[in-house]
């Protein structure tokens, strides 16, 4: 039986089911727990680093504004998962209606394509601090950050929000069973009823409009860090600058390589298991938050100090 999101009389009882990784329902209480532990990592360790950085007359430089922003990014995502995640963990199963499922869906694709282009205004931060020291000051200034920031938003919503809203003109299955404990669009795309070649097309192009086009930025702007450390006279300064750049070499690798893996296997793999699709979903959505606050917190000296500065005075 077919049924259409944008059915009056069917809107409102259509719902999806949301589920956690089939086959470990009895260590489900254990996995509970790990993703409680992650959730709140993230939720503490990006608060903190937020207003740290926020508070700090010290830090408020580009540089440190782009970790605010990347953890104020993070800090949304968790929000956003955080409630189907611990639901469908405690309960095994939730149901979600639609129009919840398409606004999460909206949210977690925006923010993870704010997440993108915060990466890449940081690569350019390292790119300018590294091939353009005595410039760096007048090519990357806070009035700038703030306006990439400002695209970076406008671009997220732009690209992802017809997303949504061409799924809520289309028909479900009744039998909606998803293979995550969020709403993902191929997922979702996979219960349609109809062949969608027009919805299936346009979220190739957001894709790669957006985090594939800043995937390959990212990747030419260490290209041309690389040729330049490796230009640099004594050893001491080439560590210095691989340095610092390590931080943001970790971050960018957490994220992309567990998204690039699923949208590969969500589009070309099959549906033979959903068991790799469950991995790496929990892996890109999970892990950065948490260790992106844990890797600028730690390996950030001057934030590092700030924050023991301020412990050291409350």
């Amino acid at each position: 039986m077919i049924s259409s999101i944008n059915a009056s009389d069917s809107r409102d009882v259509l719902t999806l089911v949301l589920v956690g990784i089939p086959g470990l329902e009895h260590i489900y209480p254990w996995i509970l727990v790990s993703f409680c532990f992650l959730y709140a990592i993230s939720l503490i360790g990006n608060s903190i680093l937020f207003f740290i950085i926020k508070t700090d007359t010290f830090l408020q430089t580009p540089m440190y504004d782009l970790v605010s922003r990347l953890a104020l990014t993070d800090l949304g995502l968790s929000l956003v998962t955080l409630p189907t995640v611990l639901g469908v963990f405690c309960l095994q199963s939730l149901r979600l209606s639609v129009p919840c499922c398409l606004l999460q869906m909206f949210f977690v694709h925006c923010l993870s394509v704010i997440e993108s282009s915060v990466l890449l205004t940081m690569a350019y931060d390292r790119f300018v601090a590294i091939c353009n020291p005595l410039r760096y000051s007048s090519l990357l200034t806070r009035p700038l950050t703030s306006r990439l920031g400002l695209f970076s938003v406008l671009r997220g919503v732009a690209v992802i929000l017809p997303i949504p809203l061409m799924l809520r003109c289309s028909s479900l299955c009744k039998s909606s069973i998803l293979s995550h404990a969020f709403c993902l669009h191929p997922d979702v795309m996979r219960l349609l009823c109809s062949h969608m070649s027009v919805n299936n097309l346009y979220s190739i192009f957001a894709v790669v409009s957006t985090m594939g086009l800043d995937a390959v930025f990212i990747t030419l702007s260490y290209v041309f860090i690389l040729r330049a450390v490796c230009g640099l006279g004594s050893s001491s300064e080439r560590c210095k600058a691989f340095h610092r750049c390590a931080c943001h070499i970790s971050v960018v690798l957490l994220f992309y390589s567990p998204m690039i893996s699923l949208s590969m296997i969500h589009r070309f793999g099959g549906h033979k298991t959903r068991f790799p699709h469950v991995v790496l979903a929990y892996l890109h959505f999970l892990l950065p938050p948490a260790l992106n606050p844990i890797l600028y917190g730690v390996n950030s000296k001057c934030i590092y100090q700030r924050l023991v500065h301020r412990i050291q005075h409350i």
